[in-house]
């Protein structure tokens, strides 16, 4: 009997081995051709960022639609900055800091500035909001404060439209 088996099992993990491979080998190609379909769509732009903001416009026309250059032709500069008062956040009590004290100025243009200023009321709600959101581990970890700002930007580029809003500062960023 143990003759018999013998062979049984020295043919056995070939043929299962040789069904194993081809799966693999078919999964590797369909991944490489994947990969590669997915570069060639982003790099010639059919895919990306500029292509889903366009939907259905040339590029030209998404261009001219950017926001205004910073610079005007006679080489005056059109940036202005609207100053936001100090915000003062309690944080958790599980927080090692009690208060983040924040500061920020919104970056725009001449023609936005009166705009930007008027929405004023609404811009603190948005930030403090999201200021007194945070969990403490979000505010103390080393690259909080990029993550913060680029979450802050975003909600405040949803309230006075990306058009009128090139950037926000962060002028004070104090955690006591």
């Amino acid at each position: 009997m143990s003759e018999a088996s013998a062979p049984e099992e020295a043919s056995g993990p070939e043929t299962t081995s040789g069904k194993s491979r081809k799966p693999l080998l078919i999964g590797l190609v369909l991944a490489l051709l994947g990969g590669g379909a997915g570069y060639f769509a982003v790099s010639s732009g059919m895919l990306g960022p500029e292509a889903v903001e366009a939907g259905h416009q040339s590029d030209e026309t998404h261009a001219e639609s950017a926001v205004p250059p910073m610079y005007e032709e006679d080489g005056t500069s059109d940036v202005r900055f609207v100053e936001l008062p100090q915000l003062v956040v309690s944080l958790g009590p599980d927080a090692t800091a009690r208060h983040l004290r924040f500061t920020a100025a919104i970056e725009t243009n001449t023609a936005s500035e009166a705009e930007v200023a008027q929405l004023q009321p609404r811009i603190l709600d948005v930030m403090n909001g999201y200021l007194r959101a945070l969990e403490p581990a979000d505010i103390e970890e080393p690259g909080g404060l990029f993550l913060i700002r680029g979450q802050l930007t975003r909600r405040l580029q949803l309230v006075l439209g990306e058009d009128r809003m090139r950037d926000l500062l962060v002028l004070e960023f104090v955690l006591n």
